[in-house]
Order: C-alpha cells, then structure tokens, then sequence
C-alpha cells in the first residue's frame, strides 16, 4: 500500500478556543501571542504522542520497585521554527520538549512572485536519520517555504516519515504539494482552510502571523 501523507486536526475543544482567538481580528497582540504558544503546546502534544521513542525499566518508588517507562535520551530530537512566525508556537512547544535541539531558518518572500528565499540557515551540516523533527511553522498557504525546509532537511539525512510539521492554518495547495513529494510526512494544523489569495494569504485565515505575533 503507498504511503500517504497524514494530516491531523485535533478536535480538543482548547485547540478550537486559540484558533478562534487567533483568528479574530481584533485580538491585541499580547492575547495573539498567548493563542499561538497555547496552539504550539497542545498541537505539539497530540503530534508526539506514539512518535517519541521510549525505553522500560524500574524504578524504585518510597514503597518498593516498580516498572517505568523513560524518553529515549539516546534518539535526538530537534526544532526547526521558520522565521519569524515560526517563533510564535516555540514557548509551547519548549515547554513539553525542553531538551529538543533548536536550529533556526529564516525565509521571506517575494510580495509579487510570492516565491520564498532563505536569509538564515542555522542547520548542521548533517542530521542522524533517527532524529526526529518538529517544524513549527504556523501558516502553510503556498506551500514554498515549507517545501524548501523540507528539502534542505531531508538533503541532510532527514527521514520525512520522522517529521512532525505544526502549523495553526493549513491550505488544500499546501498540502498537496507535500503530498506529491513527501508522502510519508505528517501534519498537526488547528484548521484547514479553503483557499488562498493572490497576495498568498489563507482565506479565511487569521492574517500575517508574524506581523500579528510581534505587533510589527
């Protein structure tokens, strides 16, 4: 059977509160943030769940042994936030992983091509194949800049099928473009929305998340 690529949209009522925040435009850029790192942590929780590797063995409570189960701290696991919106998600999604590796990349796009090109590049030369990946990047709408992270990663030694990609928004493009290339790739996204403009925003969105995150 082909793999296929599997896209999640949890329905826990706190993830569906945030995105609504997040989608209101009149929310202040404080209570913006909030959304977005309530959003990083909760998208983050159901993304790692069956996905970290773990190991058994025993412990010895106040009243005697008992079996336990431990992450692996022998397999790495690391984060790659797209600037600059991609920050917005990092507190929560620190916050249950705080030992994770973080390798930062920067794109920006052309405003009339709306092709991406990458400023920063913060990624080691080669990357263990078991690591596993978590790329925060909160709006997947063309689909230009997350196809060019997933490229350089994968030219490192990334497996894709080990990639968790957590975004608030994703577009039926976006997705269709990592479905013909990476089909082993999962995602976790608040919501899928219908369509996207000539200026390559999601309709109806939530607007730049960048611009909404650091009030700039």
């Amino acid at each position: 059977m082909a793999a296929q690529l599997r896209i999640f949209v949890p329905p826990h009522p706190l993830v569906k509160h945030w995105l609504a925040v997040a989608r209101d435009a009149e929310t202040p850029s404080p209570l913006f943030r909030s959304a977005m790192e309530e959003l990083g942590r909760w998208l983050t929780y159901e993304a790692i769940r069956e996905w970290l590797p773990t190991l058994e063995t025993t412990v010895n409570t106040p009243l005697g042994p008992c079996a336990a189960t431990f992450i692996n701290p022998d397999v790495p696991t690391m984060i790659v936030p797209i600037l600059r919106a991609g920050l917005g998600l990092m507190p929560g999604i620190q916050s249950l992983l705080p030992l994770a590796s973080i390798y930062h990349v920067g794109y920006v796009r052309n405003e009339e091509t709306l092709e991406a090109s990458c400023y920063l590049n913060k990624l080691p030369a080669q990357i263990d194949p078991q690591t596993r990946v978590i790329i925060s990047e909160p709006m997947l709408a063309t689909g230009g800049t997350i196809m060019a992270t997933l490229a350089d990663l994968v030219s490192r030694g990334v497996d894709p099928a080990l990639v968790r990609i957590i975004a608030i928004v994703a577009s039926p493009l976006a997705l269709r473009k990592l479905a013909d290339v990476y089909p082993t790739l999962t995602i976790f996204a608040a919501g899928i929305d219908e369509e996207v403009n000539d200026q390559g925003f999601i309709v109806p969105g939530l607007g730049d998340a960048g611009d909404r995150t650091f009030g700039s």
